[in-house]
């Protein structure tokens, strides 16, 4: 079903809302919308909203299966808002956003369900679950001009680290359990990238509730949601495989000629399974195995 605007959706549609995980994706650009629909309702989730310009097509296996919302990033739509004014009309469910070209992968999430991972997070009072944006790229450039390719893959398999994350309002001091991550594309073409954008850590994954508001930085407003554990053990952590720094950096004039290729000696193919993320300590199972 397409919908005109989100309100027009809520109006129509607010009921489908009554259960979660909702997915929430993002279209900037028309980049493997289709396979980023498919991989998300692969994992589980029920109601997935597609938020993207009429303009963009989708394949006829994937528009019956979604929410098609019209919403264009690039004519001031904002993703903050449009998260913000689901929370308050659908509080009390999970919630999880993401662009388009990029892919959620959890712990066992090839044998298990995001409700099933979901569920078990919840069981250890956890209202939200941080996620990595792990960058991927194609590998040859001249082949995929727009750095994006799901058969020729590759991430960085090193060169990921983490800050503390101060407290203006604590004279500076470190937030208790939370940390700023760096690494990736990010990291290594930081020339190119915004200061306040080159952070990797996102809290993709969230239950709504009133008053609870998304910041421009990809945290909330409540402190709480921003750890990366509890105070007893270690929790479930997720990441996001994504392509969108890569095409950033390549449809970009000021970085595009200075980028041949995106490889180097430390980077690998992407195997599109949980374990090699695991394996690389891009993501925590936690207490679940």
């Amino acid at each position: 079903m397409q919908y005109s605007s989100l309100d027009q959706f809520l109006k129509q549609a607010g009921g489908s809302l009554s259960k979660g995980p909702v997915a929430l994706i993002f279209a900037e650009d028309q980049a493997e919308i289709d396979s980023t629909i498919r991989h998300h309702a692969d994992t589980g989730f029920p109601e997935i909203l597609v938020f993207m310009p009429k303009a963009f097509a989708l394949a006829e296996d994937v528009a019956p299966t979604v929410h098609r919302i019209d919403h264009d990033l690039a004519q001031g739509d904002t993703l903050q808002s449009t998260i913000n004014k689901m929370i308050a009309a659908a509080p009390g469910i999970w919630m999880y956003y993401c662009y388009n070209a990029e892919y959620l992968f959890y712990p066992f999430c090839e044998t298990r369900t995001i409700g099933e991972m979901l569920a078990f997070h919840t069981e250890e009072r956890r209202d939200a679950m941080l996620s990595y944006v792990v960058d991927l790229y194609a590998g040859d450039l001249w082949q995929y001009p727009d750095a994006v390719s799901l058969e020729d893959a590759h991430m960085d398999k090193s060169g990921y680290y983490a800050l503390a994350r101060n407290d203006p309002a604590n004279h500076n001091h470190p937030k208790e359990r939370q940390l700023d991550f760096f690494g990736g594309l990010r990291w290594r073409y930081e020339e190119h990238i915004p200061a306040a954008r080159r952070k990797i850590d996102r809290i993709a994954l969230f239950k709504s509730r009133a008053g609870l508001e998304l910041r421009d930085d990809h945290t909330f407003n409540d402190e709480e949601y921003n750890t990366y554990a509890c105070p007893w053990h270690h929790n479930l952590t997720a990441s996001i495989v994504s392509f969108r720094t890569a095409k950033a950096l390549k449809r970009n004039p000021g970085s595009t000629f200075d980028i041949h290729t995106f490889k180097w000696h430390n980077s690998t193919p992407f195997e599109w399974h949980s374990r090699q993320l695991l394996d690389l300590g891009l993501m925590e199972p936690g207490q679940w195995f």
